[in-house]
């Protein structure tokens, strides 16, 4: 039975570490075996661990994970807990006769969210990434305002973790996980519609379509007021069979679900990065074909998680943290 959710993708499970008092966390995707993996980067201001591995052109194929987080350049030592929890289980891949697990990673700023930085000398996120990776499970997960989306916002509603599952006509599970964090808007106008309707399964973020008409206010760019506080980030996986090249091409496309769920995308603040992964558990019989399906349902599964993740979010525990959609548009709110 699909979850809709990364967790219908066999052979993975994800966890994550929330800290509410530090208002960020961080979130595992680990792989039972390594896969093939690669990325794409779209935003104007990334921050990344271990991507230029993930190049078409470098040596390294496969990976043992996938690490997402909050707490801008602070939070690239997530992947470090994440890397010793790998080391722990014995996993890595041989470099001359040391195991070394891979786990690339990419970050969002969410350090003027107001929830406590002072963590003194040495920052949280090493010690998060380890309990993300230790609490990684199969089966259902939370979304929301959970792991490496504790501290998202966006231009308009709180921000948050999603993700979503779909099949493919070819038989190929495709599913995404993202953390919205975003300079732009999930919403059209002020709401309470998503860019996202169109592409909505059943009511997944609440089924409230596309407004009755579109208006010219509708179409105003909507931009946080603190410069350089954004960034989307995610990941694709699919059980086909891909190519290190043909994973990035599905990254690429995956990455236009981001501009098809949030308006604008890819701005010179935000990071926006977005990584693939193959476990490889059914071959391609047409491989230009099915690629180009896996990537045409990547683009709405991308879109659909993250008006998810926006959908579950709930604000911060304090006084001045931005509303969440649920609290503006949920049961028993006015809409607009």
């Amino acid at each position: 039975m699909s979850l809709n959710l990364l967790t219908d993708i066999a052979g993975l499970r994800v966890g994550h570490a929330t800290d509410l008092a530090l208002g960020s966390g961080a979130t595992a995707i680990v792989f039972d075996q390594p896969v093939t993996a690669a990325v794409h980067v779209s935003g104007g201001a990334p921050g990344t661990r271990d991507t230029d591995l993930l190049r078409t052109d470098m040596t390294v194929e496969q990976v043992d994970a996938i690490v997402l987080s909050g707490g801008s350049t602070f939070g690239l030592d997530a992947a470090g807990g994440v890397q010793a929890a790998l080391r722990e289980d014995g996993r890595g891949t041989m470099f001359g006769g040391i195991a070394i697990p891979l786990a690339p990673q990419a970050i969002l700023f969410d350090l003027l969210n107001g929830g406590n930085k002072d963590w003194g000398r040495f920052s949280p996120y090493r010690t998060l990434g380890y309990e993300a990776a230790r609490a990684a499970a199969e089966g259902v997960f939370a979304l929301g305002s959970v792991g490496a989306g504790t501290g998202a916002t966006t231009a308009t509603v709180k921000g948050g973790l999603g993700s979503a599952s779909a099949v493919t006509r070819h038989g190929h599970t495709v599913a995404a996980i993202v953390a919205v964090n975003a300079v732009g808007s999930p919403l059209v106008g002020e709401g309470p519609w998503f860019w996202a309707a169109p592409f909505e399964q059943g009511d997944e973020f609440g089924g409230l379509g596309l407004p009755p008409r579109f208006l010219p206010e509708h179409q105003v760019s909507r931009l946080k007021g603190q410069a350089g506080t954004a960034t989307t980030i995610g990941l694709i996986v699919t059980d086909a069979a891909l190519s290190k090249a043909q994973a990035r091409r599905l990254a690429i496309m995956a990455d236009d679900g981001l501009a098809r769920a949030i308006l604008p995308a890819h701005a010179p603040t935000d990071g926006d990065t977005v990584f693939a992964a193959a476990t490889a558990a059914r071959p391609m019989a047409n491989p230009i074909a099915e690629l180009t399906e896996l990537g045409h349902v990547a683009t709405q599964v991308m879109a659909r998680a993250v008006a998810k993740g926006i959908y579950h979010a709930q604000a911060l525990p304090w006084a001045g943290a931005q509303a969440s959609w649920g609290s503006r548009f949920g049961p028993n709110q006015p809409t607009s």
